[in-house]
């Protein structure tokens, strides 16, 4: 997974993105010792684990407050998985997912209580104080020995990070990007895509890790690097000076898949995924991904 960000609904622009995202170190700072309290709280949740729910109804679930449903996300949460670190609001690519799940299952959106956790402390092992939390998990075979996950409710596409006024600021096209001097980190999914997907008439430039590719771009000797969109989203908008998001690249089916976390053994696993798969298959999923991390978060598709 990449870093998480913070910013504001309205703003849409990369420029908001970008003003929004400096706010990320003062917040981290000034919720510290909120993190302390929520990893000691953590550490005495209560199990949420019991038998394996058959029935997928509000009703029929073993959650972790009978009768709610208890939602954790970062603390603080950024842009634009949640915005103004307010997921109560709904706003935001993950609070939208969770209400859509929530409503799956049969839970109102009152019935939903949200809970902050640290991105580590929910995937160690243990009890958990939350029925599924969101915090951009990639869902990986070590962490299925801690934790359980739900279906894949995202899978990041790849993006191209530039700056204003470049040689490809304002492009929509892929064909607009053939003859583009391109770089992405050796041997990734991203490198593959520059070869694959822009087929570009100029050689991509091969870097050891994003670091040497951000640094090549900060001195102009590239035009773009590729990198997957949640890394996208914070190097336009904390990393590379008057950074934007050129576009991302159409979805190819693979990337890191993001998962609803549950504890391990937890008995609604079965159940989350069925509504993870739920909204996927009547086209919920489709629309909250294209409202919050397509063109009004500023990464617009290219085509």
């Amino acid at each position: 997974m990449g870093p998480t960000w913070a910013s504001n609904r309205c703003c849409s622009s990369t420029d908001n993105i970008k003003e929004n995202s400096v706010k990320i170190a003062t917040r981290i700072t000034a919720t510290l010792s909120a993190v302390t309290l929520v990893a000691v709280l953590t550490s005495c949740a209560s199990k949420s684990t019991g038998a394996i729910s058959s029935d997928c109804t509000k009703e029929g679930l073993t959650t972790f407050s009978a009768g709610k449903l208890t939602i954790a996300t970062g603390n603080p949460a950024y842009y634009p998985w949640v915005i103004d670190d307010k997921p109560e609001s709904g706003d935001g690519f993950e609070p939208a997912v969770a209400y859509a799940v929530a409503d799956k299952l049969g839970f109102e959106k009152s019935d939903v209580q949200w809970v902050r956790t640290t991105f580590d402390g929910a995937i160690t092992p243990g009890d958990k104080n939350f029925d599924f939390n969101l915090q951009q998990f990639s869902i990986t075979d070590e962490r299925k020995k801690a934790v359980d996950f739900s279906s894949a409710y995202y899978t990041a596409p790849q993006a191209i990070v530039s700056y204003k006024g470049s040689p490809i600021s304002g492009k929509t096209g892929i064909a607009d990007l053939a003859s583009a001097k391109l770089g992405a980190a050796v041997g990734t999914t991203s490198l593959q895509a520059i070869n694959d997907v822009i087929k570009p008439t100029t050689q991509a430039r091969v870097f050891n890790d994003n670091a040497a590719a951000v640094t090549a771009l900060k001195n102009k000797q590239i035009d773009g690097i590729v990198v997957d969109l949640p890394t996208a989203f914070y190097l336009s908008a904390v990393e590379v000076p008057d950074g934007i998001i050129v576009g991302q690249l159409p979805s190819s089916g693979t990337g890191d898949e993001f998962g609803l976390l549950l504890a391990k053994g937890s008995p609604i696993t079965s159940c989350v995924s069925q509504a993870v798969d739920a909204i996927k298959k009547d086209g919920t999923l489709a629309k909250i991904t294209d409202t919050w991390l397509g063109t009004d978060a500023g990464a617009p598709v290219l085509k």
